[in-house]
């Protein structure tokens, strides 16, 4: 069957371009609202342990990660041009339903959160892990660049498979599909983010995923498996509160202006029981970290 414009035998490359498109305009957009925040508003770090960088090499890092945003576009544009995606996403036609991209969000990070503790937990055992996941885990203090960096097989089970399920859930339209991919994406990277966001305290309180959020993940590797949302993690008994992590910043602390990414660090008033231990992170067999 046939759907949407048609160039000749094939669909219309017009509205993969314009997601694609919106993806990197959101992104664009995350990427100016990181500098501005971390150059001239008063932030907090969410973690002690200080992580200065250049700014231009994180967003190379960022960009050119095999196993990141060019493995999607790659999935993206062959899910597309082999005409194998439900015939709704062909369509422009419609506005969009708030429910929609709304529910395509919830089902993507279940979806993540299942396979993420598959990843971690599963029968394939720490091979498997030590293979996909474990390359992400590596960034124990992750700053916002962090977010697409890891294995190809990592991206395929844990964001793929995802899309590819949700994909074939929703009988989304072009404008739909286009709106959960700039802000699934966008929100996937604001995630990692060295420093916290104005909205994180209200995101706390309502269970949907926070910067400190993630960063339990990354330091524990044994919380917090979810991304967007907390839900999950609430209902499986698998999430703790960044409040209760030593390593981390008070949230009560108050914010300054970092200057930028590679914000000098004065080693007087760093914690060093904030940095004990902090390599390379290891397999989840060798118990959590805090």
């Amino acid at each position: 069957m046939e759907c949407g414009v048609r160039w000749g035998r094939w669909p219309s490359p017009l509205g993969l371009s314009l997601g694609i498109g919106a993806v990197a305009l959101a992104q664009v957009l995350v990427v100016a609202y990181h500098y501005v925040r971390l150059r001239w508003c008063a932030t907090r770090r969410v973690q002690r342990e200080p992580r200065p960088y250049d700014f231009s090499e994180g967003l190379k890092a960022h960009l050119g990660s095999p196993g990141g945003l060019l493995l999607m576009v790659l999935y993206l544009s062959v899910y597309w041009m082999s005409d194998a995606m439900p015939c709704s996403y062909y369509s422009f036609d419609g506005g969009v339903r708030w429910s929609v991209v709304f529910a395509q969000t919830c089902s993507q990070d279940l979806f993540m959160f299942l396979l993420h503790l598959f990843e971690h937990k599963g029968p394939l055992g720490p091979a498997f892990y030590q293979r996909s996941h474990k390359p992400h885990h590596r960034f124990v203090n992750p700053r916002l660049f962090d977010a697409f960096d890891g294995s190809v097989a990592d991206t395929f089970c844990m964001i793929l498979v995802p899309l590819l399920i949700t994909s074939r859930i929703f009988d989304a339209n072009v404008w739909e599909y286009m709106l959960f991919g700039a802000l699934w994406s966008s929100w996937l990277t604001l995630i990692h983010s060295e420093v916290s966001h104005p909205w994180d305290p209200l995101f706390l309180r309502i269970g949907l995923g926070t910067a400190a959020d993630h960063h339990v993940h990354h330091r524990t590797f044994v919380f917090n498996y979810g991304h967007t949302m907390m839900w999950w993690d609430w209902l499986a008994g698998t999430y703790k509160a960044p409040a209760a992590v030593r390593a981390f910043n008070d949230a009560s602390l108050k914010p300054t202006v970092q200057g930028g990414s590679n914000y000098s660090v004065d080693s007087s008033t760093v914690d060093s029981s904030a940095t004990e231990g902090n390599g390379p992170a290891g397999a989840e067999s060798h118990g959590k970290r805090e």
